[in-house]
This record gives C-alpha cells, structure tokens and sequence, in this order.
C-alpha cells in the first residue's frame, strides 16, 4: 500500500507546509514520524531545485531512524527517490523517523509518500513542546567535520548533534528549530562594518521558512505564512546575537541598536505565543553580546511588563574542546551547553 504523507498518517516535526501533495521540510529538524507494523517499509523523498545540478555541498542532508538509531543517512541529490528503511519475511512493530539534518536555506526536502504493507500511524506528541530560535550553532554548523579552517557544506551539518535537539532530547519534548546559518537580529554576519539586513530572522519568523532552493521548482516556502496553532511551545529559546556582534564589535550605539531589534522581536514572538516562557540565551561562540541581550530583554519588559521570560548566559565554547568548521563548536562543546542549558529549563520551568 502507499500512503500518502499528508494523508495523517504521520506525525509532523517542526515547520512544514504541503505543496502538491508532498510534505516539504526545509529547517533543521524538521521531518515526520510515524509508527508501522509490517515486514517492510520504504519512503519516496523528492529532491528540490538543488538537485537539478546536484551540487552535493548544498543539496538536503536527511537522517532515516528506525527504532531510535539512524540507519539512512543521504544527501538528495537526485529528483526522486525510494528509500528502503527495512524490509524482510518477519512481521515488525518498528517507529520510524525521517529528520532534515541540514538547515533550510540552502536546500529543502519534500517527502511525498510511505510504502507498506502495514497501517502507518503518527507517533504521540509528547508533554512538552520546545521552539528554538538561532543561527548556525542551532544549525549544527560542519559540527560532522573537526577543522575549523574548511568551508560551511550541507553534508558536515547535522542538527542532531548540535546543543539545541540534544536540550530537547534530554527533557523528552517535541521541538521546532527555527535557525538559519549567519543569520541576526539586526544584522547577520559582516566584516564589511555596515550591517547585513538581508540575513536576519525576525523577517522570516512567521514564515513557514526561507530558502534560496524551490520545491517543485517554483515554490517560495518565504510565500507560506506558518500557523502558530500547529505548535504551541510551552518554552521558545532564543539563542540570536553571535552573528550581529560581528557588526556590534563592542561600539555601544550598535549594541543598543541590536537591543532596541532584539526587543522588538521579543513582541512578535510574544504575540503568536501567549503563554509560552521565553528563554533568552547567548554565549557559546562569543559571550561580548550578553549584556546588549539582557538589556534587550529589560526593555522588552519595561514596554510590555512582561515577566514570563528570562535570560541565560552560555559559556563560551572551550579551547580543549576544539573546533570544527569555520570555528563552530564541536560536539563536545554542544553537549556542555546542552547540560548547562537542561539545569535552566528544569529551574525555570520546574520540570523534573
């Protein structure tokens, strides 16, 4: 039987939008997750415009898990394909998830349909909801390649690894990743000393996201709005500012103005989400912005009188711990953040 993936036989992770009957999936982590019982089990996955050229330092990056452990991992760089999670003589009960590792702008994915000869069902939610907003470290940056001189590829990023799905993981929440590589509040990264407006994520927040690849060739997932309703987070991290501190540089006129956007921002993501905690969090490349951070967060409060958010100081990723791509932090750095990051949301939210 074939099962179409918008037919609700899946459950969905993080932002997607259908188009064509196809489930696309264009920032990290998002995907689908289903349950089956059967003796086999195959997934259609369709490549975006990327493919075309299959030029594969840009194409999606996905993760296939069976059981909790990956056992697909592929860069689409073909238009259309049919991917075998298992297939054998003995009837399974398995659960089955399919995980965009790279981030959205470079590439996306559409996932179209679910082949079997059981009855494909979603996977419960689970308690808790989690949305992280961030840049490149949310991303999971070359975190698959330790040398910080090599360039950024799609195939060396896996969101997996990085602090931001390791965070949720440990509190066993369903999570949404909003994140985009270089990307700011006021500015993404520059070095020209003017800042970078193009590459900033409050434009793109109420977006089912933004790419430069289409689905189908046409499609601009920047066209979608996202439904807030389809995930209601009980906790929104907001881990932005590493990126606009390579404009900021320490001038304060340029750190307030990060704060003045940065509380802005904080009212958008007020306003689509009425009752969630806001965690303001900032530090593991670079900690020179956190006061601009925590400032921003006061002025939040002292326009709206909000008091359902807090601020939370990472430190910065250590020297023992290495690098890898571009300088980004390693596994190993992503874990630390990760368990230092857990002990805050317990705190604040008082989750055991």
């Amino acid at each position: 039987m074939n099962y179409a993936v918008d037919g609700y036989v899946v459950k969905f992770l993080g932002r997607t939008c259908s188009y064509k009957g196809i489930r696309w999936c264009g920032l990290s982590g998002s995907g689908i997750a289903f349950k089956v019982t059967g003796t086999y089990a195959r997934i259609k996955i369709v490549g975006d415009d990327t493919t075309a050229g299959r030029v594969t330092e840009g194409c999606a990056r996905i993760g296939i898990y069976l059981n909790g452990k990956r056992v697909i991992d592929r860069v689409v760089t073909q238009p259309e394909e049919v991917i075998t999670v298992f297939d054998g003589e003995k009837t399974q009960s398995a659960e089955v998830m399919v995980i965009k590792l790279s981030e959205c702008a470079m590439s996306t994915v559409g996932i179209a349909e679910i082949q079997t000869d059981g009855k494909p069902d979603p996977l419960p939610d689970k308690k808790r909801k989690i949305e992280f907003i961030g840049d490149s470290i949310t991303c999971g940056y070359g975190v698959d390649l330790e040398d910080p001189e090599t360039a950024f590829r799609t195939d060396t990023e896996d969101v997996t690894r990085a602090y931001a799905y390791k965070t949720a993981a440990a509190l066993d929440a369903d999570y949404s990743m909003v994140s985009y590589s270089g990307y700011g509040i006021f500015s993404g990264y520059t070095e020209s000393g003017e800042p970078n407006k193009a590459e900033r994520v409050p434009p793109y927040y109420e977006k089912v996201g933004f790419s430069y690849a289409k689905p189908m060739g046409e499609l601009e997932l920047s066209d979608i709005s996202w439904d807030f309703g389809a995930f209601c987070p009980d906790l929104i991290v907001v881990n932005l500012g590493t990126n606009d501190d390579s404009y900021c540089a320490g001038i304060k006129e340029r750190e307030e103005a990060y704060s003045s956007a940065y509380a802005e921002f904080l009212e958008t993501v007020r306003k689509h989400n009425s009752n969630a905690r806001i965690l303001a969090v900032l530090g593991l490349m670079g900690e020179r912005l956190c006061p601009a951070m925590q400032a921003a967060v006061s002025l939040y409060q002292e326009k709206t009188g909000d008091q359902n958010i807090d601020t939370f100081c990472l430190k910065e990723q250590a020297e023992e711990d290495g690098r890898v791509s571009s300088y980004h932090p390693t596994e190993r750095s992503h874990a630390k953040a990760a368990e230092a990051l857990v002990a805050k949301i317990k705190s604040v939210m008082e989750w055991t």
